[in-house]
């Protein structure tokens, strides 16, 4: 089972149907979400700080969009709505136990810092079976192609090469029946998530000087391009899914982020190839560290969940999502997990075009399967350097004397060992030099790591800004350590 989908840059034409007819308050939608398609399609800005300025532009439009939408946006949630309610927890367990899922010794209560998580009851075993939830539960790209969306994913490329997104939009179709076989499920959906997406500009510029900030603008800017791709394409159409989606589709609404957050891969019905899903229950456990312990059972056509270890009564169930950074975890799941243990920070290096010895730099390189530009990942731990990185640092600090002799040499993979037998003034200069790049990638933040330690002490600031300063500290934690593990070799 695993997760994530590859983007896909959509094409289009659409001219919405009747425009003459529309309101001039519908007129004024029509307009900002052409803008919005416009902007949120030009490439991404390769200075970090020029695509911080282009999301300003986006939030501008996507906030007008978010009120004119006002009037057709899902009712704000009365108290009966909330998640949280042992109203709603009690017909979503109902409903999961009533159509064969099985549910040993947790259920399912409101952790803080948590929102809902899986409380344990009893003594769980390490190994044992706590979750089973049988496809007839999940929605999953089998199930979207059996709906009135069948037809759209048939001719329409966005559908058929981005099957996160056609999960948003099969949720969304369910959401908004009255009598839909997941509502149960739905219901007890959050409202709202702390992904980047939901993140103020003012919110997101805590992330400068982090490399997170890049792939959180991308994310933002692909998604409010797929918005207006399907506002567009619901109001230019006359199908059945799409008489259903203009009156209701919105910004607010656009259900990207509980897909984003919560889908997983199951084997599809024929077994021949793996789908995206979303699996009730399941994605209510929390992470931790641990080992994968959820497996799909093709004999009994279900997703099980065994204990990654021994809990006890009054436990939070966890789960371990897959070695993922930090990074991969908030830009995707919307949290950081301070006690990662696999967790790292991704440097980029790369050879010079204006350096004299680039050519044989790149040959040495080359023959260790380095790319001359490439990211490099520093691990966090006492062990954060690995072997590509030091043949990499190696090879870049040689004179030329020195890239001769391991041209010429048949041991050049010895380049990869801390023990390679190399000049004292060669492994110094390495160190030196990827010593000074640590330290310049932490004076680019705007703040200290001290001064963001004290930040989350105080608590202060909205969710997502305390966030985004998690976020950074933990990036900060791990240069800072690196910095204090090549300083020994440095003093060598």
């Amino acid at each position: 089972m695993g997760r994530k989908g590859q983007g896909h840059k959509p094409k289009h034409s659409f001219k919405a149907k009747n425009e003459q007819r529309l309101t001039r308050e519908e007129k004024e939608l029509l307009e900002n979400v052409d803008k919005l398609l416009r902007i949120s399609t030009i490439p991404q800005q390769p200075n970090v700080l020029k695509a911080l300025e282009n999301q300003r532009e986006i939030s501008l439009i996507t906030d007008k969009i978010k009120n004119l939408e006002i009037d057709k946006d899902s009712k704000s949630p009365s108290a009966d709505d909330n998640r949280c309610t042992a109203a709603t927890i009690e017909r979503f367990t109902k409903w999961m136990v009533e159509n064969g899922a099985q549910f040993k010794g947790c259920s399912i209560t409101e952790f803080k810092g948590y929102e809902l998580g899986l409380r344990v009851n009893t003594d769980i075993p390490q190994s044992s079976l706590v979750l089973a939830v049988p496809r007839k539960l999940m929605m999953s790209i089998e199930t979207a192609g059996k709906s009135e969306l069948r037809h759209l994913m048939e001719k329409d490329q966005i559908l058929k090469n981005m099957h996160n997104v056609t999960l948003s939009i099969f949720l969304l179709l369910e959401k908004f029946k009255e009598n839909s076989f997941w509502k149960p499920y739905i219901d007890i959906l959050p409202k709202i998530y702390t992904t980047v997406l939901y993140f103020s500009t003012e919110e997101l510029e805590e992330l400068k000087g982090s490399p997170v900030l890049d792939p959180a603008l991308r994310q933002i800017k692909s998604i409010a391009r797929q918005y207006a791709y399907f506002y567009k394409l619901f109001h230019s159409s006359e199908d059945a899914v799409s008489q259903v989606m203009r009156d209701k589709f919105t910004y607010k609404d656009w259900a990207v982020s509980t897909v984003m957050t919560r889908q997983n891969t199951i084997p599809s019905l024929d077994g021949g190839n793996m789908i995206n899903a979303l699996i009730p229950l399941w994605d209510m456990c929390n992470h931790t560290n641990g080992t994968i312990s959820t497996d799909y059972n093709p004999q009994l056509d279900r997703c099980e969940c065994l204990a990654l270890k021994d809990f006890g009564p009054g436990e939070q169930f966890f789960i371990f999502y897959g070695a993922r950074t930090n990074a991969d975890l908030f830009i995707h799941n919307g949290f950081v997990y301070e006690d990662n243990v696999h967790d790292g920070y991704w440097i980029r290096l790369g050879v010079s075009k204006s350096d004299p010895l680039e050519e044989k730099r790149k040959e040495l390189l080359r023959r260790l399967s380095i790319s001359p530009t490439s990211e490099f990942f520093i691990r966090k731990g006492s062990e954060p350097i690995d072997g590509e990185l030091l043949a990499f640092l190696r090879i870049f600090n040689m004179n030329e004397e020195q890239l001769q002799h391991w041209l010429d040499s048949d041991k050049s993979n010895d380049l990869q060992y801390a023990a390679c037998a190399l000049d004292t003034s060669l492994e110094r200069k390495c160190w030196s030099f990827l010593q000074a790049r640590l330290k310049l990638l932490l004076g680019i933040y705007k703040t200290t790591l001290q001064e963001d330690l004290a930040m989350i002490q105080e608590s202060t600031g909205t969710n997502n800004k305390r966030l985004a300063v998690r976020m950074r500290a933990t990036e900060k934690k791990i240069l800072r350590d690196t910095v204090e593990y090549v300083e020994q070799f440095v003093k060598q």
